[in-house]
Order: C-alpha cells, then structure tokens, then sequence
C-alpha cells in the first residue's frame, strides 16, 4: 500500500501545472545567450570610462 501511494506521488510531481503549460518557454540555451549579453551591455555602460581610457 505505502508503494502504490508513493508512485502516485511521483507522478504528480513530474507534471507541468496547468497555467504555466500554457506559456510558451523559451530554450535554455537562449536565455544563458541573453543573460550574458545583459551583464556585458550593463558592465560596459558601468565602465565606459575606464574602457575608454585605455585607447587614449
């Protein structure tokens, strides 16, 4: 009985809840790819002075 119980507890587990199965995800991938793409744009509009410097 206690392994039947903990079965239908696992397969609960693994299922998308239902409002967000609506949502279309994006790939991973891509959003590692946008997270350093932010952190550069943000680190260089921080530094632009001191990157600058160093080509005068």
């Amino acid at each position: 009985m206690k392994f039947i119980m903990f079965m239908e507890d696992k397969d609960l587990e693994n299922k998308t809840p239902s409002k967000m199965a609506r949502l279309a995800w994006p790939k991973a991938k891509y959003g590692a790819i946008i997270a350093v793409i932010i952190i550069i744009v943000v680190n260089i509009l921080f530094y632009w002075e001191t990157i600058t410097s160093f080509f005068k």
